[in-house]
């Protein structure tokens, strides 16, 4: 990074701090700290919603995965405007009407102690552990850019974002947020402007269209019934609206949000907003992937797309090996380079294209051969596997965007990375003082005892979240099953509160067991089946609901009554 890109990126975190502090100055008490006083209108909720989800993979990581799959990833995100029209309707008029704090309190009123304990003690054990993963997944990305060590890049994310949360409660939060997703847009935006620019002259949008066409690079919706299959139409509209209904209905870091809102209408027009806005941005940020892909069809890109790595190898003594390797890639690559200026020539001209794709396709392969060839020898000089899916993008950053603009665009990147990770920070904090401290250890403290309590606990997480995010590079698979893990507690999650708010003679009995036992056959089914995780919700939503639904109509009439008086 040039001293162009270090002036942007440090006025721009200055100047994000100084505006969260500026606009939390009207908080009160620990309503002001959690919920903003409830004052929130609904275009600054509705961004702060999307930027939690947003994180850093997003952004990165999802450029990455078209760059090798294409489009299809979209489908993961076609349930989620279904599922914010079902909570509109039905889980925000429930939670308005409480003036609650937590998701889990309302369920201590609808049920009993015991299950509000075990449900947000799930959240706490989840998102805990996400928090870290939060921090970690950018981090080695981004210490490769900017030449620190991942212990510094960690560090530097998590004492910035613990500061200003700390400072500003949960006001901060969603007004950086808006100010740091209104940046993200913005780098879509340049990030597409880039790369067509940087195309070679005379290739256009048409020409691109048609090179990622004849890949099925833009393919993006896949009819198969397979539930084996992760990323299907069907995974996307079922599985993914009840992974959509857990995360948004149940999960602490998004009820939160919408619990700061003036009104319920408020709180609506919010989740309306995301219903509408997050899958053309999806769309968008895949679109980059597939973007990248035609342009290093023009442009030779890296045998593997982490430095890091490729230093390991050179250094070893399989080096020469590698360099074999690279040779062998750079001539495909020129074959292939010019076999596509042909084919946009005769495609042109009207002549026939056969001769040309077919010579391109032979070349791809070759390219993938040798590609999964020197991952499969990085695996083995460094005894852990290779996955350079998330150096795609930031590669062709540092390589190709000009100076000011990197500054920019990695300073998105850090965004993303501390708008999920201060989301996180004041839910874990929210659930641990009022679902737990309050609840259990001090229920008559002062307003001002449990502000100091709820800033230490803030502390206390984003300490957590620094610390695990040093340790879990050592633990590989975590950081690839997080999606998996979040899915075997979202589907269990969300059958409780559907059964709070849809079943009236559900007991307290019914929920808490039906949770434990749904969760327990969960596990099993992705321990002992090949079924997608996006199905997981599906599975512990289903269970929870005749579980719980079977034990309550086997609870005693008096338990049965006492239920039936708290749904009222």
């Amino acid at each position: 990074m040039s001293a162009v890109d270090w002036l942007v990126f440090t006025v721009y975190f200055g100047a994000v701090v100084a505006f969260a502090w500026y606009q939390s100055r009207r908080n009160r008490g620990i309503e002001g700290f959690f919920l903003a006083n409830r004052r929130m209108g609904w275009g600054a909720i509705g961004l702060s919603v999307m930027a939690t989800q947003a994180s850093a993979i997003t952004y990165i990581g999802t450029t990455g995965q078209a760059f090798d799959d294409g489009m299809e990833f979209v489908q993961f995100y076609l349930g989620q405007p279904i599922a914010m029209v079902i909570l509109c309707v039905l889980f925000v008029p429930f939670f308005h009407r409480s003036k609650i704090y937590t998701a889990y309190e309302y369920l201590e009123r609808r049920f009993d102690a015991k299950t509000r304990s075990m449900t947000s003690f799930l959240f706490l054990m989840s998102r805990g552990l996400a928090a870290g993963i939060v921090l970690y997944a950018p981090a080695i990305v981004l210490s490769v850019i900017m030449g620190w060590d991942e212990r510094v890049t960690i560090l530097v994310m998590g004492l910035i974002t613990v500061a200003y949360t700390i400072m500003g409660g949960i006001t901060a939060v969603i007004w950086t947020d808006v100010v740091q997703m209104l940046v993200m847009f913005a780098g879509i935006g340049i990030a597409l402007a880039v790369l067509f620019s940087t195309l070679p002259e005379g290739v256009g949008v048409a020409d691109v269209a048609y090179i990622g066409g004849i890949h099925e690079m833009w393919k993006s919706i896949d009819l198969s019934w397979d539930p084996t299959d992760r990323y299907t139409l069907w995974s996307g509209l079922i599985g993914g609206l009840f992974l959509a209904l857990g995360y948004f209905g149940t999960d602490q870091s998004q009820v939160q949000r919408y619990l700061t809102a003036s009104s319920l209408r408020q709180s609506r027009l919010s989740l309306i907003f995301n219903a509408f806005v997050k899958v053309p941005m999806q769309i968008f940020i895949l679109a980059i992937g597939v973007l990248l892909y035609v342009f290093y069809h023009f442009e030779r890109p890296p045998l593997v797309f982490n430095p890091a790595e490729v230093a390991v190898v050179e250094q070893s003594d399989r080096g020469d090996e590698f360099a074999g390797l690279e040779a062998a890639h750079e001539r495909t690559h020129e074959l292939r380079r010019t076999a596509t200026f042909e084919l946009l020539e005769a495609r042109r001209s009207g002549n026939a294209l056969a001769s040309p794709q077919r010579r391109i396709a032979a070349y791809d392969d070759e390219l993938e051969r040798l590609r999964e060839e020197s991952k499969t020898l990085v695996a083995e000089v460094r005894g852990a596997s290779s996955n350079d899916v998330n150096y795609v993008f930031p590669t062709y950053l540092i390589t190709y965007v000009p100076a000011g603009i990197l500054g920019l665009l990695i300073a998105v990147i850090f965004a993303a990375a501390m708008s999920s990770l201060d989301s996180e920070l004041t839910a874990l904090s929210s659930a641990t003082v009022i679902d737990f401290y309050r609840r259990h250890f001090k229920p008559d403290g002062s307003d001002a005892h449990y502000l100091l309590v709820s800033r230490l606990a803030t502390l206390a997480w984003g300490g957590f979240a620094v610390l695990f995010a040093l340790y879990v590079g050592q633990l590989g698979s975590l950081v690839e099953a997080v999606n998996e893990v979040g899915s075997i507690f979202y589907g269990s999650l969300l059958g409780v509160f559907l059964l709070a708010f849809l079943v009236r003679r559900a007991t307290a009995a019914g929920a808490f067991y039906g949770l434990i036992f749904a969760i327990c056959s969960v596990l099993a089914v992705a321990r002992f089946t090949d079924i997608a995780w996006l199905w997981y919700n599906v599975v512990g939503t289903a269970i929870v609901l005749l579980v719980g639904s079977l034990i309550s109509l086997l609870a005693r009439p008096s338990d049965q009554g006492r239920t039936e008086s708290a749904a009222g």
